[in-house]
């Protein structure tokens, strides 16, 4: 048995903030013990984060905590991008997950934190290992300034295929040290703090980017790191310029303003659809030589195809997720966790509270929490990516043993 519960205040006092939605999220559990809170408070409350744990407690005993301060927070169909706010997210697991919290060492030294022969990664300041292992599900929330998560995603797709990550970076600080995450009673200001879940809890992804694609499929046939060098066969930049002269003129308007460029996961896929992408920016050119540069590594081989990004496709993308997410989960889920790009919102979409909104419409009226994010952490195909303009979803639900 697995119920989920969530709530919120928008008191302006952090404590009275935090027991008021403390209480409204325990209140729908019908009795059944927290094994898990999940809260986020907006940027006004990061002087007074002891205040916010000290509400939750006051109001709640869970048997595991994790959180942040953000930017904004979701609350079951708002959004709350401004003014002091909290949102409490509790779940009665059948088991109770192991809480973490992890700093890890950047680029090669990564290896000194492994115990040899073994899949784990460790908090080098107590030694204290952390074991992942294949088919495990984790939440993860990061300090964007300490902790290299593209490192750990790397390390965990060669170490331990098939492990399931879903979080973000907390957003609202502006400088290393500012950061506030919470595990348990404490406020945490540098790496990462999650949950790892027993195998008797499923946590469901749904990840969209919120891009359409342009032109046609492509192979890269010359790479240097993050350059594409040659395209099919001729200069990148000339590539560009057929898919541009071939797109309707709104689409033209698109790539004027930002181009992106789709990386198909599975080069298997005969006929790659949205969804089977990884989307990322292209951050330069060079007239000269015809590269392109991308904000991330690419290979000869690979296949690319480029992409817009705008309010509508970015709210057919979701719906469309939504809606395949809701044929994959017949029973209903328990709940669910947002995490949200903090360029979405008002940044991006006419309607207030998009995202939140279409969670709620889709998924009928599910406990929801979650966080405008600097960067958003789910799974494309069978790997974890650090995401950007994404809305990042894990829905929970217990798993069915056999």
């Amino acid at each position: 048995m697995m119920q989920a519960s969530a709530g919120f205040s928008r008191s302006e006092d952090a404590r009275t903030c935090a027991v008021e939605a403390s209480v409204a999220a325990r209140s729908g559990l019908d009795g059944e013990p927290v094994s898990l809170a999940v809260v986020f408070a907006s940027s006004e409350f990061a002087p007074a984060a002891e205040a916010v744990l000290d509400g939750v407690y006051e109001a709640t005993t869970p048997d595991v905590l994790i959180g942040c301060v953000a930017d904004g927070i979701v609350a079951g169909d708002t959004e709350i991008e401004s003014g002091p706010a909290v949102s409490v997210w509790t779940a009665s697991l059948p088991s109770t997950p192991e809480a973490f919290h992890t700093q890890l060492a950047e680029g090669p030294d990564i290896a000194t934190l492994q115990e040899p022969g073994s899949p784990v990664l460790a908090a080098p300041g107590d030694r204290r290992f952390i074991g992942w292992r294949p088919g495990s599900s984790h939440l993860l929330l990061c300090d964007p300034f300490t902790f290299p998560v593209d490192v750990l995603l790397r390390t965990l797709a060669e170490e331990v295929p098939g492990a399931r990550v879903m979080g973000g970076l907390a957003s609202g600080a502006r400088s290393p040290g500012q950061t506030r995450l919470f595990l348990n009673r404490e406020v945490v200001r540098s790496g990462a703090v999650g949950v790892a879940f027993g195998d008797d809890v499923e946590v469901v992804p749904l990840v969209s980017q919120g891009c359409r694609p342009v032109g046609r499929p492509m192979t890269v046939t010359g790479a240097d790191r993050n350059l594409v060098t040659e395209l099919a066969g001729r200069s990148p930049v000339e590539r560009v310029k057929e898919v541009f002269e071939d797109a309707p003129i709104e689409d033209q308007e698109l790539m004027r303003r930002g181009l992106l460029v789709g990386c198909v996961i599975d080069e298997h896929k005969v006929e790659p659809e949205v969804g089977d992408f990884l989307i990322r920016t292209v951050v330069g050119a060079d007239p000269e030589s015809g590269a392109i540069a991308m904000g991330d590594l690419v290979k000869v081989g690979q296949t690319i195809q480029f992409h817009v990004r705008d309010e509508a496709s970015a709210h057919q993308d979701l719906q469309d997720g939504l809606k395949r997410l809701r044929d994959r989960l017949p029973e209903g889920p328990a709940g669910a966790l947002l995490f949200t790009c903090n360029g979405r919102g008002s940044n991006l979409f006419s309607e207030p509270d998009h995202d939140a909104k279409a969670v709620a419409r889709e998924l009928d009226d599910l406990p929801l929490a979650g966080f405008f994010a600097g960067g958003e952490i789910g799974p494309v195909g069978s790997r974890n990516f650090l995401h950007g303009f994404t809305a990042s979803m894990a829905v929970v639900r217990a798993r069915s043993l056999p």
